[in-house]
């Protein structure tokens, strides 16, 4: 699921880039999300879309293990 522009921001002209770091179950689960960066009006539809998302597990040793993964979300104006 891609991220819905905030009205907000669309009125504002305000596009960038939200940098966010997501923790992936075993399962390829989103577990927790946390905004590094980027404009603030930005940063919650970007927690929102990332948080939909399903991803493929990381693998050690063969097995499915927990990892923390960074993310980058650009918004570009229409």
């Amino acid at each position: 699921m891609n991220p819905g522009y905030p009205i907000e921001a669309l009125k504002n002209r305000i596009a960038g880039t939200v940098s966010l770091l997501v923790k992936v179950d075993v399962s390829g689960a989103v577990r927790d999300a946390v905004a590094l960066g980027g404009p603030s009006l930005l940063r919650d539809a970007a927690l929102a879309a990332v948080w939909q998302w399903h991803f493929n597990p990381a693998i050690d040793d063969g097995k499915p293990i927990e990892v923390w993964v960074g993310v980058l979300l650009r918004f570009t104006l229409p």
